[in-house]
């Protein structure tokens, strides 16, 4: 556990930087999670995608959810795979 200093420090626990590859210098990131503060490391955060992006793949997401509660079956998004689902079924046969 670590204690606040008066100027709003702390200090990270070395088992903690070290599992996540926090080296002295290195800056981190705070963001509030709900009742939570949510400490991220540099590398992390430069792999998520922008928000913007996160929210059109939700909505594309979405809207399939949509489609599938209202008993229409989606088509793939992207394009053809070159084979349909029903094909998986029938390929192989018994051995």
């Amino acid at each position: 556990m670590s204690k606040v200093t008066s100027k709003l420090q702390l200090t990270l626990p070395k088992v903690i930087a070290e599992m996540y590859g926090i080296a002295p210098g290195d800056e981190v990131y705070f963001e509030p999670a709900g009742a939570f503060i949510r400490i991220v490391p540099p590398r992390a955060r430069a792999k998520r995608l922008p928000m913007s992006e996160r929210l059109r793949i939700f909505d594309m997401a979405m809207e399939r959810v949509d489609l599938l509660q209202a008993g229409i079956e989606p088509a793939p998004p992207g394009t053809s795979r070159g084979w349909t689902r029903e094909e998986l079924y029938d390929r192989g046969g018994p051995r």
